[in-house]
């Protein structure tokens, strides 16, 4: 799957979308060029869990995030090296993680 870069004008508007759907403190931002946020769960177990869906789905699109997993904390960055930039891939990604919370 190829991934398509994303202007900055469609950046700005779709990571609007998704944060207006979530808190103040659950929110993504762009830090030093990349997609960052910080997950906090229950315990190990949770974030684990939670880590191991995404790893499915990364598989299937073939596009997998920079993360560190401490405890119950699950810091993500996501880029996309193949375009030098942010592409539809870490929207993409971004929605199904967010999925995965509601479950």
């Amino acid at each position: 799957m190829a991934a398509i870069k994303q202007t900055e004008q469609e950046i700005i508007e779709q990571l609007a979308d998704i944060n207006n759907s979530l808190p103040d403190d659950k929110q993504w931002a762009i830090i030093d060029g990349k997609l960052q946020k910080q997950f906090v769960f229950k315990n190990f177990i949770q974030a684990f869990g939670w880590m191991t869906q995404v790893a499915m789905h990364a598989e299937k699109l073939i596009h997998h995030p920079e993360w560190f997993n401490v405890w119950n904390k699950v810091d993500v960055k996501l880029t996309t090296h193949d375009v030098g930039g942010l592409s539809d891939l870490d929207f993409k990604m971004i929605k199904r993680m967010e999925k995965l919370l509601e479950q």
